[in-house]
């Protein structure tokens, strides 16, 4: 290990995560520099020497915190790992990331981490994620801070947000590279049995509810767009369709819909390509056809600017392999 090695500080607070907890220790424990040396201090640091533990939710555990939170003063990352959200971290951890921050620490969260790092105040005025299912509750409480639900992670500045679960090991494997170079991120993510880097945001694996369909109004004309969504309808098709003007039909739809006919039409025909990704063998070019997109080129621009994510490897993600 360097004389004067990184030192990274993660904190086991009550009801965290197990696997969030884990990942940092993980992660940064296993990079090696060229020479073989370990460039990072780990330090598992708690409010007390043993914490209740969850995986997932179900059930608790026991785990023990060998560093209490003096261990986290001079540690140049904090990491706070997911959480149980249903109350709020001491005011002595929240000090903590407070004092941390104004010392120039790197503060990183992982999963529901980033409700600590809200309540100490951190996230105010900034863009943040957090697990896609917890986004819209971490935006009720702090409406200051602009939460963004699809990233893998975020950074501004000092301060590194990450989604869930897996995400955090990507943020991690970030922070390695960052840190000493893609070699020595590599490494860490050989040695963890995974690619340094993954393609896409949470966009691709946040479920799609139903499409509901109000009564009256548009109902009908909606059924319509969604049956016909492979063919080349154009604004005014959709308007004759509706029996109305252009310009009513776009004020209808935005008083119901919240968005544009072309707008609404262009989501169902992402959601019908997903589905055919998901259940189908089909060529590519032949989902694109299907799905409305025209051409595998055009398949490839909607899915990479709505999802970050190819139509190959979104399939590869979400297909059972032989």
């Amino acid at each position: 290990m360097p004389a004067d090695p990184h030192v990274v500080a993660v904190l086991a607070l009550d009801g965290v995560v197990g696997f969030d907890l884990s990942m940092p220790c993980h992660v940064f424990g296993l990079a090696r520099l060229p020479d073989g040396s370990y460039p990072y201090l780990v330090r598992v640091c708690g409010v007390a020497p043993s914490v209740r533990a969850t995986a997932g939710g179900v059930g608790y555990y026991n785990i023990e915190a060998p560093n209490g939170l003096d261990g986290a003063e001079e540690a140049d990352t904090i990491v706070v790992p997911g959480v149980t959200v249903s109350r709020q971290a001491p005011e002595a951890v929240l000090a903590l990331l407070r004092k941390a921050a104004a010392r120039g620490a790197r503060i990183v969260s992982i999963c529901t981490g980033a409700f600590v790092l809200a309540d100490a105040g951190l996230l105010s005025g900034r863009t943040a994620t957090t697990h896609w299912a917890a986004a819209a509750e971490l935006a009720r409480r702090h409406p200051d801070v602009r939460v963004d639900p699809k990233p893998l992670y975020l950074g501004d500045g000092r301060l590194f947000t990450s989604a869930g679960v897996a995400a955090g090991l990507d943020l991690c494997l970030h922070l390695v590279h960052r840190d000493f170079g893609a070699a020595v991120a590599a490494g860490a993510a050989r040695a963890t049995v995974m690619a340094p880097s993954r393609d896409g945001d949470q966009a691709q694996f946040i479920p799609q509810p139903p499409v509901t369909v109000p009564d009256g109004g548009l109902a009908a004309t909606l059924a319509w767009m969604r049956e016909h969504a492979a063919e080349p309808l154009a604004l005014a098709d959709i308007a004759q369709h509706a029996n109305l003007s252009v310009r009513t039909l776009s004020r209808r739809f935005q008083e119901q819909m919240g968005t544009t006919p072309l707008a609404w039409l262009a989501h169902q025909r992402l959601l019908l390509a997903r589905h055919l990704l998901e259940t189908t063998d089909l060529p590519i070019p032949a989902v694109a056809d299907r799905s409305g997109h025209g051409s595998a080129s055009a398949l490839r621009a909607h899915f990479d600017r709505e999802l970050r994510v190819s139509p190959h490897r979104y399939r590869q993600s979400f297909r059972p392999r032989d």
